[in-house]
């Protein structure tokens, strides 16, 4: 787990890596994916959205994957997220459809980023 915190002690944002996608948790295939990362549960603070936490809490799971010598990384949203859906895209993402599930009701979309 990641967390930012600001100069004055808030908690801006949390992350959770999975360096083991034997340990990600979600519903579909994902967990059986091989030489992969993936991150869940990535959150920004209502107040400080929109000053780049997101995208640093990303690219840090990112750089942790390239350390690791894995192919590709792992992550799921929901359409509720498109603020996220776009960000994860402009850092490379792509669908994957082979990764979608439903969540009991709500549709999860699966994206892949390769290494």
């Amino acid at each position: 787990m990641l967390v930012a915190v600001s100069p004055e002690g808030n908690i801006d944002g949390v992350v959770i890596f999975f360096g083991n996608m034997q340990y990600y948790g979600s519903g579909g295939t994902a967990t059986k994916e091989k030489n992969a990362a993936g991150f869940r549960l990535l959150a920004v603070n209502p107040k400080t959205r929109g000053a780049g936490i997101g995208k640093l809490l990303t690219i840090y799971c990112i750089n942790r994957a390239k350390e690791k010598k894995l192919e590709q990384i792992v992550i799921h949203t929901t359409k509720a997220m498109l603020t996220a859906w776009k960000m994860y895209e402009k850092l490379g993402f792509r669908r994957s459809e082979d990764l979608d599930f439903m969540q009991e009701v709500l549709p999860v979309f699966g994206f892949r980023l390769k290494l």
